[in-house]
């Protein structure tokens, strides 16, 4: 991870305990686990959102050139 071996990771997270404290640390790890669940709720929307999208634009195409048709005919008639 990040090229850090196992005793660099342990000085970081000693340096990071010695910087905010150990009442600190709970609240940061809840935050950044809130941040990262809402980016990947977005992330899983605007997928969903994109996947739903190119199937309705290949429906009106089709629909709309034999609607058209239609309504052409019934006015040239009238």
């Amino acid at each position: 991870m990040f090229g850090l071996g196992g005793s660099e990771m342990m000085l970081v997270f000693l340096i990071i305990l010695l910087i905010f404290g150990p009442s600190q640390i709970p609240k940061m790890a809840r935050g950044l686990g809130q941040a990262l669940r809402e980016f990947k709720k977005a992330q899983r929307e605007i997928s969903d959102e994109v996947n739903r999208e190119e199937p309705p634009s290949d429906k009106p195409g089709t629909s709309s050139s034999s609607g058209s048709s239609s309504g052409s005919a019934g006015t040239k008639t009238q």
